[in-house]
């Protein structure tokens, strides 16, 4: 079961944890002298605008000036409208009283980013007052949920100025709660424009609240079945903040009262620790390393004593993927932000890299930041980018190390020794100096006078200056005090040269002591009790779906276009109706039929199946196989007409389709021209019955006077094959209306099919 376990024992730092059973989630620490300034709205005033930057620089409180670019200030605060190209020192001016909204923290020497857009964050929505363009639903909430969504938010009485965005928590919420949460919001604005208005800047308006409330309002979800708080002040200010809010839920509150510690009694304070030191180890007996750098956070993952798996690629592998689960789970404890990059172990298998990649992916998806990942470069490399939500547990949980400044190192004695003793050489070389002091750690100290002694004493014979070494106990490496004494006239002057001078502790920080904020939401008033009456819902209760567009067909191909040609073209008829149809239109006296038969010729290796004989070689190859058959029989089977058949190739009439041969008699209803014009193989328009006259004027006009006629089979041993009709090349054209006629002796009892072979 999932809780939420707030620790507010101490009221220096507070903390509040996410667990299921007695895995940790999420963290969140605050710290009382660490004041957190995220999302609070002041009322500033424009102290600097900067041209170059495009941006202005607003005091509103703090030590540092806020920066504020063009981008974000409101078009209610420019002093004239915008005409042309946008300048910011025409659009607001110093002194301008302005209320802003923290944006993202200071950070090192930054100030914080500010903008005039305000956004406040509800329970189930958040309200833009400032800003009716933006709106919309949370990018997590996808499908039927997002549709419910957009319905509520359509029938919501939102003001025209304003605009909302639902939150995930909205989910499968009714529109009396949203509308709720809605007029708590607005009444929140109300108040901070009431109170803004009649004081001077810079002040603090609106203050976000503590970390037990931002809990609530942010990670509070109905799975969490219980809330565990173990210090009574924060227990009635949950109390009151979820019953203004989620009075349902108020059941799920409780305060705990015992000896053993919250978080002990859940055993998450080691898991806790872990989120503060530099490596952490995995369960199967690898490990990773998180190190800080100015621009990015790089993670190391090392393989160290595991050997879960049967090879190195093996062991490689489970590692990355243990390591790619607690990478996550660190992120998100840590509360790390801006670039980060992660070494893997290599892994040569691609397919193990994707595996790798998505189980990183999937374990990202618990964390609120917005996070955007890259692939696994060749060197083993993952890049990726998460939101900063706030200050990460490093920033807010340590300070530089006044003895190495942060890097982590340090120069030890001996190191320390000789670069001290140079910086003296070079001290002693100048002109006019009377005395060198050194002030050094005791063991540098030491380590000068007894290893170092007669260097010095010739040092000082050579340039005849006085050196003083000076042990100083506060002092530890590497740090170190040099100074010059010069004497012009009697009087002496004192110059330092130090390359790395003695850093004082610095305090510990407190809370600073700013005026505390004229509202927040434990100050601000509840939600009223009667709600306003909800818009009218649109005519359509389901969102306009638009059509989709039509597909449009892909482009035929010169295949496609072929067959559709030879199927509206081709007409299958029997024999005796081509017979009666060209009958009444002869074709021209020098058309000729050519006829033939198809049979198995075990010489020439043709084969029968379905009417087709693959043919072998071209027309050399059959005039080298045309004798093979004899010219004897050849010429008998061309001067027999078959049985059933005229001697010019057609049926004869009465004739039965089955005593005919099943061999097919292909007709050409005119001249039969050579093979290689066969693209002016035309079929007049005569030869079906149509207008004659016509047909001969289209075809004078595509043909030559004297055609010539040559037969397609030269060699009377060949026989013409079924299938292989040349293609029409005129029948292809668009509006041609002539189609030629098959006759095959069964058309009658068999239609034409593109499906059969």
């Amino acid at each position: 079961m999932k809780r939420m376990l707030i620790n507010a024992t101490h009221a220096e730092e507070l903390r509040v944890a996410l667990v299921d059973g007695q895995k940790l989630l999420d963290l969140d620490i605050e710290r009382a002298y660490r004041e957190q300034k995220k999302s609070n709205i002041y009322k500033g005033r424009i102290t600097r605008v900067e041209p170059s930057l495009e941006a202005a620089f607003v005091d509103y409180g703090a030590e540092r000036h806020g920066f504020l670019p063009l981008k974000e200030i409101a078009r209610e605060y420019f002093l004239q409208q915008e005409t042309g190209r946008k300048r910011i020192q025409d659009l607001v001016r110093e002194g301008q009283e302005i209320i802003v909204q923290v944006d993202k923290e200071e950070r090192s020497s930054k100030g914080a980013a500010l903008t005039t857009f305000v956004s406040l964050a509800g329970r189930y929505l958040v309200l833009m007052p400032n800003n009716p363009r933006a709106g919309g639903v949370s990018r997590r909430i996808e499908g039927e949920d997002r549709t419910q969504i957009r319905q509520h938010l359509q029938i919501l009485d939102i003001p025209e100025n304003m605009g909302v965005i639902a939150r995930t928590a909205g989910i499968g919420q009714d529109l009396e709660a949203l509308q709720r949460d809605l007029e708590y919001l607005k009444q929140i604005w109300q108040a901070i424009v009431n109170t803004a208005a009649p004081r001077a800047a810079p002040f603090l308006i609106y203050q976000e609240g503590n970390v037990v409330v931002r809990a609530l309002r942010d990670h509070f979800s109905e799975d969490f079945g219980e809330i565990l708080i173990d210090e009574e002040g924060a227990y009635n200010a949950a109390v009151q903040f979820m019953g203004s809010m989620m009075p349902k839920m108020v059941h799920r509150l409780k305060y705990y009262n015992n000896d053993t510690p919250l978080f002990s009694r859940y055993q998450i304070e080691q898991q806790i620790e872990s989120a503060f030191s530099r490596e952490v180890r995995l369960e199967a007996g690898g490990a990773i390393v998180i190190d800080h750098t100015e621009a990015l956070v790089a993670v190391d993952v090392n393989s160290g004593r595991a050997t879960k798996g049967q090879d190195i690629a093996e062991t490689a592998f489970q590692t990355n993927l243990e390591a790619a689960e607690e990478i996550a789970r660190q992120i998100r404890l840590r509360d790390i932000g801006g670039l980060i990059v992660v070494d893997f172990i290599d892994m040569e298998s691609p397919k193990h890299q994707r595996e790798v990649e998505n189980k990183l992916k999937e374990a990202l998806k618990l964390d609120r930041a917005r996070v955007q990942l890259g692939r696994i470069s060749r060197f083993g490399l993952m890049e990726m980018s998460r939101q900063r939500l706030g200050a990460s547990l490093e920033e807010a949980s340590y300070e530089p190390c006044p003895r190495c400044s942060g890097t982590g190192q340090i120069r030890g004695c001996e190191a320390t020794s000789m670069h001290v003793l140079r910086l003296l050489h070079e001290e002693c070389m100048k002109a006019g100096a009377a005395e060198v002091q050194c002030q050094v750690p005791v063991d540098v100290a030491v380590y000068l006078l007894n290893e170092k002694r007669r260097p010095l004493l010739e040092l000082e014979a050579k340039t005849d200056t006085r050196i003083l070494i000076i042990p100083t106990p506060e002092m530890v490496t590497p740090h170190y005090q040099i100074q010059r004494t010069r004497q012009d006239g009697g009087s002496a002057r004192t110059a330092s040269a130090s390359g790395g001078e003695h850093v004082p502790l610095p305090s510990r920080p407190s809370r600073s002591q700013s005026e505390s904020a004229a509202l927040s939401p434990l100050t601000a008033a509840p939600p009223p009790a009667v709600l306003p009456p909800l818009r009218t819902p649109p005519a359509s209760s389901h969102p306009k779906v638009k059509a989709p567009a039509k597909a449009t067909p892909p482009e035929e191909g010169i295949l496609a276009r072929l067959v559709r040609a030879l199927v509206s073209r081709y007409e299958p008829v029997d024999a005796a109706t081509f017979m009666a149809e060209t009958g009444s239109a002869e074709g021209p006296e020098t058309a000729e039929p050519v006829t033939g038969t198809i049979t198995d010729s075990p010489e020439d290796g043709g084969e029968s199946r379905s009417g087709r004989r693959r043919r072998r070689g071209g027309r050399r190859a059959r005039a080298r196989r045309a004798p093979q058959g004899g010219e004897d029989g050849a010429a008998a089977s061309s001067a027999e007409p078959e049985e059933g058949r005229a001697p010019d190739g057609f049926p004869k009439e009465g004739a039965s389709p089955e005593s005919t041969n099943a061999a097919e008699a292909l007709v050409y209803p005119g001249t039969v021209p050579a093979a290689t014009d066969w693209h002016q193989m035309l079929i007049p328009a005569a030869a079906l019955g149509r207008d004659a006259g016509s047909a001969v004027e289209n075809d004078a006009a595509r043909e030559p006077e004297n055609p010539p006629v040559r037969e397609v089979f030269q060699d009377p041993a060949q026989e013409p094959v079924q299938g292989d009709l040349l293609a029409v090349e005129g029948a292809l054209a668009p509006g041609r209306q002539e189609s030629l006629s098959i006759a095959p002796s069964d058309a009658a009892q068999r239609p034409f099919s593109l499906d059969e072979d």
